[in-house]
């Protein structure tokens, strides 16, 4: 299948949408079913793990010559359709067009890094695999990564019970060449996720920046990366209640953009722990440059949830700071697992 054609695979699935089941579990588990039932004996062995795989929760979003699961670019056409209705059936709308984007987000590379680039830069070389028998009885899991992708689900009983790690990137954060294919100049999937953070730390008064921003210089990089639990310990920056109302709405819209990745049940799920836990104590925290182009980073921290975002590496052009990884984790357990 030619890139184009992922493209508009890609984009129609977005356009179409999925009406199954309201119950997400239930409506995962079909697509998980039909896609394995799509697969010969090889790549279903490829393709599924049992539950408590040590693979299950290894996770990352690095380039790596080879990963867990079975690879887009190891299937035919009908079975790639699958796979991704597959991703597209735990996601909402808005988080499968990042997805998607993301992932044509490779040709990208591909053509800015040109002949010389160290990775092959390839838009199928995402794997999906799938951990124990899909269903509603017992416990099982999907993860579908690769490059700046890792999108993982933990299911019990029928119940998708954990979305975590979810992870997102874009190089270039903001494509500022002259590019060909369906992203051209000017695209920015991560937009809502850097510009509502940018938005916030400039609506904050002196004093609140000064309580805020917690360092100058943002780290490199955001912190747990691949380890299968974040400990975050206690949370830094100033909290939800010591802000404006105008900073408390965008704090909510800033967090409502990760929430709102995956489907609408769980992301009401989410927001309900939150709304349980209380926002008062909810706390951001900034480091770095506090406008575009040079390196920044955020983390907001509830009781139950964690968000990190960091932008410090130039794109693939060499435009500084242009390059974004940010996280949403759940710091009662990821993979439906005990944290501590």
């Amino acid at each position: 299948m030619r890139i184009i054609s992922l493209a508009l695979v890609l984009l129609c699935l977005v356009v179409v949408g999925l009406k199954v089941a309201d119950d997400p579990g239930t409506r995962v588990a079909v697509f998980a079913n039909n896609f394995l039932d799509q697969l010969d004996d090889d790549q279903k062995s490829t393709a599924t793990m049992p539950y408590d795989s040590d693979k299950r929760v290894d996770w990352h979003f690095i380039p790596k010559k080879t990963r867990k699961g079975l690879m887009l670019r190891n299937m035919n056409s009908a079975q790639r359709v699958a796979a991704l209705r597959l991703l597209r059936s735990a996601l909402s709308e808005a988080g499968y067009d990042k997805a998607s984007k993301i992932m044509l987000l490779e040709g990208v590379l591909r053509e800015l890094e040109g002949e010389g680039r160290t990775w092959e830069r390839d838009p199928h070389k995402y794997f999906v695999t799938i951990f124990g028998t899909p269903g509603d009885e017992g416990k099982w899991g999907l993860s579908f990564e690769g490059h700046h992708l890792s999108m993982n689900f933990s299911f019990s009983d029928g119940a998708l019970v954990d979305s975590t790690p979810q992870f997102f990137a874009a190089n270039p954060a903001t494509v500022m060449n002259e590019v060909s294919g369906d992203l051209g100049k000017g695209t920015r999937v991560l937009r809502d996720e850097e510009q509502l953070a940018f938005d916030l730390v400039e609506s904050l008064d002196g004093g609140q920046k000064d309580v805020a921003i917690i360092d100058q210089d943002a780290p490199a990089e955001i912190r747990f990366a691949g380890e299968a639990q974040a400990d975050a310990g206690d949370p830094e920056g100033i909290t939800y209640r010591e802000l404006s109302d105008a900073s408390k709405s965008l704090l909510t819209q800033l967090v409502n953009t990760y929430i709102d990745a995956v489907a609408e049940p769980v992301a009401k799920e989410r927001r309900a722990l939150i709304d349980q836990d209380g926002w008062d104590d909810v706390h951001f925290a900034w480091a770095g440059a506090t406008k575009p182009g040079i390196g920044h980073y955020y983390r907001v921290q509830g009781k139950r949830f964690l968000i990190e975002f960091v932008n410090t590496q130039a794109d693939a052009a060499g435009n500084p700071a242009n390059h974004i990884h940010c996280v949403w984790r759940d710091l009662s357990g990821d993979f439906d697992l005990p944290n501590g």
